[in-house]
């Protein structure tokens, strides 16, 4: 097994309000990837390095290129020791990001180019493109066919990318799916060639976003509201008056919609007032929830010999899964 199949470059572009803020992901880790291609026939991931770093008069950049020589990270991934850090690649005022994951992309994803025409090799680039979404699914323990959608899923009435630039090479949307899942399972150990498919009846068939991901339950358990008051009175309501503290607008509104979506979750409005009934809680929350809090909790609990303590953080990361329709840990 060969996990870094491909030689990973990375040569930052200079940072600048419209391309590269040097903000860090809000999630810590990206969250999810979106798969765009470049739009511009021909042009090489030396060349999108060469615009982005001196663009000024738009926003516009993204994290990745990837051609038939190599893959190039512009802007820190957290691939590396550099964490993650913000691009500008889907619009802020597209809900679709939201509502599938509860986070805007730019805050949350990474945000990766296919180069394709011209004189690259498709088939190569494809490769490259493929197996860097199976290297970042497995670094952060994503389920490709729930955390990739393409530009065009989240935009769909600007957007053709990531499906123009595949249709270019004979491939769709779903067979870039499929072939990540089989690339994914060679990188952990099991028993796929590691060759992508091209979309053939033995490609593993998606999961639709809608549907749960395999061997989770398909309910969700409202969470108490108890544990959702607690957890945004002890965390999220903090980092919302940090975040407006320090004049970072884009994080404290995150933060806001985080709270709205416990209290959701519970069933009850800002108020405290019983909704008709509970809403699904986002995966993703759940993974940011854990990940930022209840698990830096639960470890210093264990190191202070607190056992309550610890049984309390690992009490709430379960009910926050049911209330994501997952399973407990």
């Amino acid at each position: 097994m060969n996990v870094q199949k491909y030689p990973i470059q990375r040569r930052y572009i200079a940072k600048r309000s419209n391309t590269r803020p040097g903000l860090r992901l809000i999630t810590g880790v990206p969250a999810f990837f979106v798969a765009h291609d470049t739009g511009n026939p021909g042009a090489s991931a030396d060349n999108h390095y060469r615009y982005f770093n001196a663009l000024t008069d738009r926003s516009a950049s993204a994290h990745v290129f990837i051609d038939d020589k190599q893959i190039l990270e512009i802007i820190p991934t957290g691939t590396a020791s550099d964490p993650a850090e913000k691009a500008w690649h889907v619009l802020y005022n597209v809900t679709t990001d939201n509502e599938r994951f509860g986070y805007d992309a730019n805050d949350a994803a990474l945000g990766i180019e296919l180069c394709y025409g011209g004189s690259i090799n498709f088939d190569e680039a494809y490769k490259r493109f493929v197996w860097y979404l199976a290297f970042c699914c497995k670094r952060w323990n994503k389920d490709p066919r729930l955390f990739i959608p393409s530009h065009k899923q989240l935009d769909p009435a600007r957007k053709i990318d990531c499906d123009n630039a595949l249709k270019s090479g004979g491939r769709t949307l779903k067979d870039l799916i499929a072939d990540v899942t089989v690339e994914l399972q060679t990188l952990n150990g099991g028993n796929a060639s590691g060759n992508p498919t091209t979309g053939s009846a033995t490609s593993p068939k998606p999961v639709l976003p809608t549907d749960p991901a395999p061997n989770e339950p398909a309910d969700f358990v409202p969470l108490p509201t108890e544990i959702a008051l607690a957890l945004i009175a002890e965390y999220v309501r903090p980092a919302w008056a940090s975040a407006r503290a320090a004049d970072q607008q884009p994080e404290a509104d995150h933060f806001h919609r985080l709270a709205v979506n416990l209290r959701s979750a519970a069933g009850i409005d800002d108020a405290g007032r019983k909704l008709a009934s509970a809403v699904q809680l986002h995966k993703s929350n759940v993974q940011e929830l854990v990940f930022r809090w209840l698990s830096p909790a639960w470890y210093r609990a264990k190191s202070a010999g607190d056992t309550q303590a610890a049984n309390t953080a690992h009490d709430r990361a379960n009910r926050l899964r049911r209330a994501a329709g997952l399973p407990e840990q």
